[in-house]
This record gives structure tokens, C-alpha cells and sequence, in this order.
């Protein structure tokens, strides 16, 4: 099988699908590996480095599609790669549908057979490869925030964790998921008081039982959510409905009435977020301010740091885009989902239409 294997043009993204290693291992199966070059230079891998695992160099980003049955990516395609997938084409990489109904009904007419990352289960029900992401987007939700506090930043000029005599600060982070307990983690570290909500009573219990004596569980029903929003200094959107659009927590009115200079950071923008007046941003420009809060919402904040989230993401990925590689050189995508319920939960859509339930109760709904 051809698999291609190109540069991100997401602004300020880092990231590369696949490492040498992993190149290697694709050769030795059988396969071909096209890579364009320079497509890992952003996280410190050469394209000699590819040469050396047995890539075949491509000069440039239509080559790699117009050539290749399986695309490897890391973000949903975009500008003009969406005129370059072919139908029957295979498209693994993170997509989020339900944050974009342009995407989906581009993806829908080219009839692309789109594979997930954000929504493959594993056979206990997790989401193995968007954990890593998400593990790195909790930690680096504390960290932004905390920039952002910061009056040259536009924020209330709080140091988070205090200092002796002056009280930390409050952290709010609504959802108790991956993202969630990694924000809270760090949070903690740092010394602000941390408040995690869910409407997950197990979930809630298992943080009450690891996390530090900071940290507090809350049960998140509406009125909950308002008292503490109004507290927080900095609040972490953390909710995640695996293929779904996030219910929004935060309304537009609530602002009104919360700290002047306060900071919310939306880790859920990619599907929609849940803070009502929450869009897309870019680590270019990652921050606007309505009503005095400070809203973050950039789209791949995993990219910033393109080393560590590239190990992170391909150790995941590899693994499957081995086995999907090979399956399809054997079998057809029916078979291979029929067989394997992972790739089963990963397929969003297929010969022009939505195979996953939540993407297509969004789309009937939108």
C-alpha cells in the first residue's frame, strides 16, 4: 500500500504524524511510505532521517495526495488540501467533525473514507489516541492561563499559586476526563485552589482519592457551575462528547458578572467548546476579551510543542496505522470495521456518508 505522509499547514503547527521509526516499520511490512520533505523539521526530524527508515522524498503537498491510498496526518484537512483527496482515498488523522459543517460536507462529496483519531475506542471503551493529546493540552492549559492572567496579557494580574500572605488563585475546570485531570494536576502543583467538575460521581470519587488536599470535586449542574465560575480566576473548558459537539456550561450572560480580567481557556474548542462565546484562535493571535474576560481558544495547542507532542501522538498512532495499513492491503475498510470495533468507532464517514452515530445525530441536528 501507498501511504503518504505530508507537511501540516495548520498556522504554527509543529506536529508530524509519523516518525522515522515508524517508516521503518511500514517499509518492512511492505509498504510505501512517501513523505514531503520537511514535513518533520518542526519537531527536530530530518528529511534524512525519513531517507534512512526508507521514505520515498516527495518535493511537494499535492504529490504526496495525488500518489497515495492512505493519508497520515495530524489536524483535518484544510484549504487546499481539500480538493486534493480522491474518492476511495483513506484519511487517518484527527478530524472533529462537529465543529465544522463545511469540512463535513466537503469530506462527504469527495467520499473519502475518514478515520478518526478523536473518536477509535479500544476494547475498554477508551480513546487511546486522543489521550496523548489530551494529556499534553491539560497540562498546557495551566500554563497558558497562567501567562494570560498576567496584566501585560490583559489578565487580573494573578500569580496562581500566591505567594506567603497573599491567597492562590481559583481555578475552575469543568470536566473530569483526561484533559481535565492533567489541568488539575499541574493547577495543583502550582498551589491555586483547583475546583474539577462532572456530572461522572465515579469519576469525581477517583480524583477525591489522588488528587491533593487543593483540589476539590464538585457534582457540575447548572447553578454549581455559575457560583464557582463567578469565583474562578481561570477556568478550564475540559468537556468532551467523543464525535459530538460540547454542551455549552458557559453562557454569554455569565460573563457579565464574572471577575473583570479573568481568563478562560476552551481545550474543547476543536469540538465546539462549551463556553458560549468561545471561537477559534491561533497561536499566532490566541487571545480576544469580551465583557473583561480574557478568552482563549486556539485550535492545536498541542503543536506548540511539536517534539514532545509528536513522540506523544505517533506512539499512540503507530500501532494502528500499521494495522489499518495492512488490513486494507488485504481486505476491504467492511471487513476490516466488521472484524475490528476499533476501527469501527474510528470511521466517521464512507462512501459519502456518516458512519458514526454522534457525527451524524450533530449533523441532522446542526
Amino acid at each position: 500500500m501507498i501511504i503518504g505522509l505530508p507537511s501540516e499547514i495548520k498556522e504554527h503547527e509543529y506536529r508530524v504524524a509519523m516518525l522515522p521509526v515508524g517508516v521503518d516499520m511500514l517499509v518492512a511490512a511492505g509498504h510505501t511510505v512517501l513523505v514531503e520533505r520537511g514535513a518533520g523539521s518542526g519537531s527536530g526530524y530530518e528529511d534524512a532521517h525519513y531517507e534512512a527508515a526508507g521514505a520515498t522524498m516527495v518535493d511537494d503537498h499535492s504529490t504526496v495526495f495525488a500518489k497515495s491510498q492512505m493519508i497520515v496526518k495530524v489536524k483535518e484537512p484544510l484549504g487546499p488540501e481539500l480538493s486534493m483527496m480522491t474518492p476511495g482515498q483513506v484519511v487517518f488523522t484527527y478530524f472533529h467533525f462537529a465543529a465544522s459543517r463545511e469540512l463535513t460536507d466537503v469530506c462527504l462529496k469527495s467520499r473519502i473514507s475518514a478515520f478518526a483519531y478523536e473518536t477509535l475506542t479500544d476494547a475498554q471503551g477508551r480513546l487511546p489516541l486522543l489521550t496523548p493529546m489530551s494529556e499534553v493540552a491539560g497540562r498546557m492549559s495551566i500554563q497558558e492561563g497562567a501567562k494570560y492572567l498576567e496584566k501585560p496579557m490583559r489578565g487580573r494580574g494573578i500569580l496562581l499559586g500566591g505567594v506567603t500572605g497573599v491567597e492562590p488563585g481559583n481555578v475552575l475546570i469543568l470536566g473530569a476526563g483526561v484533559v481535565g485531570f492533567n489541568a488539575a494536576k499541574v493547577a495543583a502543583g502550582l498551589g491555586a485552589n483547583v475546583t474539577v467538575m462532572d456530572v461522572n460521581l465515579d469519576r469525581l470519587r477517583y480524583l477525591d482519592d489522588v488528587m491533593p488536599a487543593n483540589v476539590t470535586e464538585v457534582y457540575s449542574d447548572p447553578h454549581a457551575v455559575r457560583e464557582y465560575a463567578l469565583q474562578a480566576d481561570l477556568i478550564i473548558g475540559a468537556v468532551l462528547i467523543p464525535g459530538g459537539r460540547c454542551p455549552t456550561l458557559i453562557s454569554a450572560e455569565m460573563l457579565k458578572e464574572m471577575k473583570n480580567g479573568a481568563v478562560i481557556v476552551d481545550v474543547g474548542i476543536d469540538q465546539g467548546g462549551c463556553v458560549e462565546t468561545i471561537k477559534p484562535t491561533t497561536h499566532a493571535d490566541p487571545t480576544y476579551v469580551i465583557d473583561g474576560v480574557v478568552h482563549y481558544g486556539v485550535t492545536n495547542m498541542p503543536g506548540a510543542v511539536g517534539r514532545t507532542s509528536t513522540q506523544a501522538l505517533c506512539h499512540a498512532t503507530q500501532p494502528y496505522v500499521i494495522k489499518l495499513a495492512s488490513a486494507l492491503k488485504q481486505g476491504s475498510i467492511e471487513q476490516l470495521c466488521e472484524r475490528d470495533r476499533s476501527f469501527a468507532s474510528a470511521l466517521n464517514l464512507h462512501h459519502g456518508k456518516i458512519t458514526h452515530e454522534a457525527v451524524k445525530a450533530w449533523y441532522e441536528g446542526s
